[in-house]
């Protein structure tokens, strides 16, 4: 059995975890309120610029077009975002399994010959997979401590050119979408072929064709929609980047306040659990000395 002295030494070391684990708490709820914020700022303008790739695509030609024509595959490519730091529970695991099991699905016959590239974004995809059979193509770590637009951009920018030069031909990415502060839904996706499922018209989209048919008013664009298709599709996937590395800032720092909350939760109970021992073996130790006490005065009597 433990002696006090341990017991207390034990419940002193645990009172210092759960101020740490409260403090990291509310640096995460802090950091996540902003995360929000920039997330919350950007999706309508995502949701627009889809919009308008629709539109234009609607009356494009985009058979030949490189963002979305289809080829043979010899190659792929993963854009795997995890955070930089840890103590945010499975969020960075559950990343790092489902690349995995989504290359060995999809493509096991590219493992083992080069033919599988990573664009890791977040120091711990990094550490994961620079320790395992897979050619790391672009390593992006460290951007969440100052997270900004020129991130996306250079991310985006040796993707596509790797996919414009061949050296892959198809591009999916794998992160976290925010959904609350306890859920992330973790989402696998193609990058690369555009899929013709995403540049298709929606609803109300289609709404509006008919109408400008009925009315026999349009558009009228310059120079031509291949060229403003070519100039647009390039932004459009930058901030499809940025969206992504938004989503992934807020889940992980949710991810983390949710961890230090049940870390904190866990000390308390664990202090109550000790302190409680404390006092079972403080009494324990008071009672035997008083039975010492007594036995002694007996003793004592019976001698005299």
């Amino acid at each position: 059995m433990a002696t006090l002295r341990e017991i207390k030494g034990r419940i002193s070391g645990v009172k210092s975890t759960e101020k740490i684990t409260k403090a990291m708490k509310m640096v995460a709820a802090a950091k996540l309120r902003r995360a929000q914020s920039s997330l919350l700022a950007a999706r309508p303008y995502s949701r627009k610029l889809s919009d308008l790739m629709r539109h234009i695509a609607a009356g494009a030609e985009l058979d030949e077009n490189p963002f979305v024509l289809q080829r043979p595959v010899n190659a792929v490519a993963i854009i795997v975002v995890s955070a930089d730091r840890g103590f945010c529970g499975a969020f960075n695991s559950n990343i790092a399994k489902a690349a995995i099991e989504h290359v060995q699905r999809h493509y096991p016959e590219f493992l083992g010959s080069g033919r599988v590239k990573l664009f890791t974004v977040g120091r711990k995809a990094f550490d994961f997979f620079s320790k395992r059979n897979y050619g790391i193509e672009g390593n992006y770590s460290g951007i969440f401590h100052d997270l900004n637009y020129s991130a996306a951009k250079r991310v985006a920018s040796q993707v596509v050119k790797g996919y414009l030069d061949g050296s892959y031909d198809r591009v999916d990415v794998i992160y976290n979408e925010f959904k609350s502060v306890i859920h992330q839904n973790l989402i696998i996706d193609r990058f690369l072929p555009i899929p013709k499922e995403t540049l298709k018209a929606s609803k109300q989209t289609q709404s509006e064709h008919e109408y400008l048919r009925e009315t026999e008013l349009g558009y009228i664009y310059e120079p031509d929609l291949p060229s403003i298709l070519e100039s647009l599709v390039p932004r459009y996937l930058e901030f499809q980047i940025w969206r992504m590395l938004l989503e992934s800032n807020a889940a992980g720092e949710g991810a983390r306040m949710a961890a230090m909350d049940s870390a904190s939760e866990n000390a308390s109970e664990l202090i109550s659990t000790l302190s409680l021992q404390y006092n079972k073996a403080r009494q324990a130790a008071i009672t035997k000395e008083l039975l010492e006490v007594v036995s002694g005065a007996e003793a004592l009597t019976a001698a005299g």
